[in-house]
């Protein structure tokens, strides 16, 4: 039912059907009301005709003539009931059992010889001499009319209305199926499938055009992102020959005053900035998602935290974690350890001596949080979207060694993985988290 709710198809669907259910509602009643109108019309009417014809037998031959009329009428089959009163109030001729009406149309109960009491309508018309003629028709066919139109329409609403929640069950479900192919492409694409394609059906109607347009779209996106990987690529490697030429020719010439070294230095930082380029294209290009495995994730974090010790302890820094165990996740080893690894590093790097670091791995039901935080200067609130972003580097940082792709591969590695990256304050410091979906042995 939460799921009906939830989504935006089915409420469309539903809400059409509710509102065809309600204007065949609104028509049953007016028809309802306007054939009940119809037919008590008619029966005036027929009261009305059937008044003044037995006006006419009294004011041609009096009172003989009109009750003799009444007293054949009586015998045949006749819908109506006739009676006659006197000024007194008694029936001096014919037999409808009912005391004396007020003059014109009224509701009355008369004697029925077979069910008893029954309503009818009576129009009472006065005549000479202080008499008052009565002509009625009971009311129980009107009555029965009545409900069976209540009961044909009555049945006929409540299988419109079987028929409007099959409707909408069927139509909701063929928007939502339409809708989530749409929606399952994007998220395979985001968490690294870019061959995946919308679905497309054989009849071209409006979701296909749809789909065929986000196809075309996404071919052109990834064609583009191909021309940019394979530049930065190509780059990349075109430079690292002559670079590596140029560092081995520096270690052939020597040191002299300490230039050769320096020039060393700067030529192996380029190198690793072009090694890290290389990293987030291959990652980015999603080609390792198909060589992802089952990974215990609580055990790597460990490892880590147990080799990095030494080195943060050698700066004058302190690094504890805390590791839920037992915590899965479906991916690439090498590639959270890498992940990692640049967390730890940032935090050693850029925090003063003095600082305390900690390593906390944490799980729900579909969704591991390795986080790494500390508790130095940390990074201005405007900045922590800005950190993630390639070549992006804080004020603070300037001065250190860097090239600002180390979250910038963290953030491309927990992408392939299905996850995400967030940055907040540690209050005081910095907090980096990786998110990603959980796996269970």
């Amino acid at each position: 039912m939460d799921r009906l709710r939830s989504s935006a198809a089915y409420r469309i669907a539903f809400t059409y059907s509710a509102a065809c259910a309600l204007a065949i509602l609104l028509l049953g009643v007016a028809v309802y009301f306007a054939a009940d109108a119809d037919f008590r019309r008619q029966q005036d009417a027929g009261l009305a005709e059937e008044s003044r014809g037995l006006v006419r037998e009294f004011e041609e031959g009096g009172m003989a003539d009109i009750a003799k009329a009444i007293a054949k009428r009586e015998r045949g089959v006749s819908a109506y009931g006739y009676a006659i009163f006197d000024g007194a109030g008694r029936r001096v001729a014919g037999s409808l059992e009912t005391s004396r009406p007020d003059a014109g149309s009224s509701d009355i109960i008369f004697t029925d010889p077979i069910e008893g009491p029954d309503p009818a309508q009576a129009l009472g018309t006065d005549l000479p001499g202080g008499y008052r003629l009565v002509v009625a028709r009971d009311t129980e066919e009107l009555e029965g009319i009545d409900r069976t139109i209540l009961i044909l329409f009555g049945g006929a609403f409540l299988f419109v209305l079987a028929l409007g929640l099959v409707g909408a069950l069927i139509l909701g479900g063929y928007l939502r199926r339409r809708l989530s192919g749409i929606s399952d492409a994007a998220r395979a694409i985001i968490a690294g499938e870019l061959d995946r394609r919308v679905p497309l059906g054989p009849h071209h109607d409006e979701f296909d055009q749809a789909g065929r347009a986000l196809n075309t779209m996404l071919d052109r996106i990834n064609q583009l992102m191909d021309n940019l990987r394979q530049v930065s690529s190509d780059v990349a490697h075109d430079l690292r020959t002559p670079l590596l030429r140029l560092r081995n020719q520096l270690e052939q010439v020597g040191s002299v005053d300490g230039a050769a070294a320096k020039a060393i230095e700067q030529g192996d930082a380029v190198l690793a900035l072009f090694a890290a380029i290389l990293r987030i294209a291959e990652v980015e290009s999603g080609a390792l998602s198909r060589t992802f495995a089952a990974i215990d994730l609580s055990a790597l974090a460990t490892d880590l935290g147990e080799s990095y010790q030494p080195a943060f302890a050698d700066g004058g820094r302190e690094l504890d974690w805390s590791i839920k165990d037992g915590i899965m996740v479906c991916g690439d080893r090498e590639l959270i350890a890498q992940a990692l690894i640049n967390l730890l590093d940032n935090a050693r790097i850029h925090t003063p001596p003095g600082t305390r670091v900690r390593v906390a791995l944490e799980a729900g039901d579909d969704w591991a949080q390795l986080s790494v935080a500390d508790d130095g200067p940390g990074v201005p609130a405007g900045d922590h979207d800005r950190i993630l972003q390639r070549f992006a580097r804080g004020e603070a940082s300037r001065t250190t060694p860097g090239n600002g792709l180390g979250l910038s591969l963290v953030v491309a590695v927990a992408a392939a993985h299905g996850g995400n990256v967030a940055v907040g304050a540690n209050a005081p410091g910095l907090r980096v988290t990786i998110i990603m979906p959980r796996a269970w042995s």
